[in-house]
């Protein structure tokens, strides 16, 4: 049950005066949840303010400047009849003059607000026009009763259309009035260092400033909430854990037969990354207790190795295992790359996609559920019902982010106590990691295989696209394989799709029979034969969509052209580039960009032609996009940051992920007099999974 304290947190903002249903209808949308509470108000912080604190005589006012000045009212100009125009109001403080403007302003209203004679403050923008002061649609005009009640520091708000920054200031106060102070969660003495105020304190400084600075991002008020937002995500992460951990494992030790078969097999000896790696899943597997790892490798680092020899382990010690890819493609890619090797070893391979129907389905599903098939790569396909494994060891979930947390658990549960190896080719910056991935544990493959040729990367502007064509066309006749990768128009796939089936037009007629097209929206089976037309030689220039980002392994191509490349974010481009570089001839990569750039923009194409380290990719990405962008689409589960920045409080999630470490050791039922307040913590920042994990244990 959710702690009663926090009822009025959880309250419809439909209880507030002055929201009715089309106000309602308006923070549904500002807020982004179908039934918007009081918590959710209070968490939509500030992003500015304006300081009504600056109170000069009109002779010391500086236009374009935000003031709030007293005046006697002088005289009301209407604009002549028929006639359009804006109602004039002058006003005198004894040292100038000042015209308030009105456009198709109410007559009668005006006059009841600023009757002639009559001292007002009125707060606005001060500008100059025609060598007079004036001020366009004043934002206050008060009496003395009026003025004691200003707010001397107003913040002002992200908005959506039918709500003004006043209108949800006002409704933010009233819903403070309703909440109450919460039991302290956060270490006294942590507290203290930091001089941080309570939480319902650092709540009303923020929607209540006394000054500018009391709302910046590094305010102690600010810095109060991001920690309580980034310790819930990792005390929620802790106990997952905790209880992932607790979970009686099978002890998995192989006699390395099939590991050492491998290793001869390959045509290169392993890099000391993937070594260590192998270490670490070995330890894992043989202790008795579930794995749940993240094998995290730059592009070409050799990840799949890596899984084929997990799972070869797993093999050796009685047990099977399932390889999950978040696309057909890279799927098949998986058992092309791997099938080779794994059958020259005596492993039994075998596919299932939404592609495999009828008779042969049902012999792949009898095979694995009488535990004939050693290894089972697949799509989600793996985890419906109807997959029954024999004596599931090990799951492999290839491209995380792609997945929910909850799609990971679906597999592991398909055996009894199931290790679970999580791969991702977006090299991710430890901040990430510890948020999207801190219940693992995590190996990084940051070496790159002996005999890679370094990528000679270029940015070209499009209006020299015809000198580009004219390049593409030497390579190919050179015996080159070019990818050609079209403009993420939007995140709408058909947009992508448009882009490429026009640059596959204009193409294929320049060469003609040499160019395929590869897209998300073709059929599986079309799909194969361009890569299958593109693998072989036969179309050696492949037109496609994004959707050879990962996966599409052909070591004859040598040329990556990206058109429109200001538009893909670091990590995707880092992505697309390591399609080429695979063999032992060298390799180009061409980022066409359509200028002007600006700063930003042009910073990130030059930090591609700088490294091809993917780390170091993935941390300028964070510092310029943000962590949504980053791992690309939100993936379901994910955190969706309300006071924290994962970019600019780097150094709280660190000081966040110890303290949680610590708690979860001290008092792992969260039952002492801090546990009980952080459960009102996690609740607050609805991290329900851990608190229905505590309910169960």
């Amino acid at each position: 049950m959710r702690p009663h304290a926090l009822t009025p947190y959880f309250a419809s903002l439909s209880g507030l005066t002055g929201v009715g249903p089309k106000v309602l209808k308006n923070f549904t949308r500002l807020l982004d949840r179908p039934e918007p509470r009081v918590r959710d108000l209070l968490f939509h912080l500030p992003t500015g303010s304006i300081d009504r604190r600056i109170r000069p005589t009109l002779a010391e006012a500086q236009p374009d400047t935000v003031v709030t000045v007293e005046i006697e009212v002088e005289e009301h100009r209407a604009p002549p009849r028929g006639r359009r125009g804006p109602y004039r109001v002058t006003g005198s403080d004894g040292t100038g003059w000042i015209t308030l403007v009105f456009f198709h302003g109410n007559e009668a209203y005006l006059q009841r607000e600023l009757p002639p004679g009559a001292r007002r403050w009125v707060s606005g923008k001060l500008e100059m026009y025609d060598g007079m002061l004036q001020m366009v649609h004043p934002d206050r005009i008060l009496d003395e009763a009026g003025l004691a009640k200003l707010p001397l520091c107003e913040p002002t708000y992200p908005l959506v259309e039918g709500l003004t920054s006043a209108g949800v200031g006002r409704t933010i106060r009233q819903a403070l009035d309703g909440v109450h102070p919460l039991p302290e969660w956060l270490d006294t003495a942590f507290l203290k260092q930091r001089r941080w105020p309570d939480f319902i304190s650092a709540l009303k400084t923020l929607h209540l400033p006394e000054a500018p600075e009391d709302i910046g991002e590094e305010a102690p008020a600010r810095l109060r909430l991001a920690y309580d937002e980034l310790l819930a995500s990792q005390l929620a992460l802790a106990l997952v854990r905790a209880r992932f951990r607790a979970q009686p494992g099978i002890s998995r030790t192989g006699t390395g037969v099939l590991v050492e078969a491998i290793s001869q097999a390959l045509p290169y000896a392993l890099t000391g990354a993937q070594e260590r790696a192998l270490a670490d899943i070995h330890q894992d597997l043989a202790a008795p207790k579930k794995m749940l790892r993240l094998l995290q490798g730059d592009v070409g680092s050799g990840k799949t190795v890596v899984a084929l020899m997990a799972m070869a382990y797993v093999a050796e010690s009685g047990g099977q295992s399932a390889m999950m890819a978040p696309t057909e493609i890279l799927a098949r890619q998986h058992l092309e790359t791997i099938a080779p090797i794994a059958e020259k070893v005596g492993l039994r391979i075998r596919l299932l996609t939404g592609r495999e129907k009828g008779r042969e389905r049902a012999e792949i599903l009898q095979a694995v559920a009488a535990g004939e098939v050693d290894i089972l790569v697949g799509t989600h396909a793996l985890f419906q019902e109807h997959v029954v494994f024999s004596r599931l060891g090990l799951a492999v979930v290839d491209e995380q982010h792609r997945f929910g947390v909850h799609q990971r658990l679906a597999l592991a549960a398909k055996g009894d106590a199931v290790d679970v190896l999580v791969m991702t080719a977006t090299p991710i910056p430890r901040t990430l990691v510890l948020t999207y991935f801190g219940d693992m544990d995590v190996s990084a493959l940051d070496e790159k295989p002996a005999g890679r040729k370094p990528i000679d990367t270029r940015l070209i502007a499009l209006e020299r696209l015809d000198e580009v064509v004219g390049a593409v066309g030497r390579a190919v006749a050179n015996g080159a394989r070019v990818y050609w990768v079209c403009p993420l128009v939007s995140e709408s796939e058909t947009l992508d799709v448009a882009a490429a089936e026009d640059r596959f037009a204009h193409l294929a007629e320049a060469f003609p029979g040499r160019v395929a097209l590869v897209h998300g929206q073709m059929k599986g089976t079309d799909k194969d034969a361009a890569l299958a037309g593109f693998q072989s030689g036969e179309t050696p220039i492949l037109i496609a969509t994004t959707v050879i980002e990962v996966g599409v392994n052909v070591p004859e191509a040598t040329v990556m052209v990206i058109e429109h490349a200001e538009r893909f974010g670091l990590a995707q481009l880092h992505q697309l580039r390591g399609r080429i570089g695979r063999g032992d001839r060298a390799s180009t990569c061409l980022l066409l960009y359509k200028g002007p750039l600006g700063e930003v923009a042009k910073s990130r194409l030059e930090i591609m032609r700088e490294t091809e380290d993917g780390f170091r990719i993935a941390e300028e990405d964070l510092k310029l996009r943000g962590e949504g962008e980053v791992l690309g689409t939100r993936q379901s589960g994910a955190p969706v940051w309300r006071m924290a920045s994962i970019e600019k409080h780097g150094d709280l999630l660190e000081a966040a992920r110890r303290d949680a470490a610590l708690v979860v050791a001290r008092d792992p039922e969260l039952t002492d007099v801090r546990g009980e307040a952080l459960r009102h913590l996690l609740y607050l920042f609805e991290r329900d999974e851990a608190v229905r994990l505590l309910r169960a244990g």
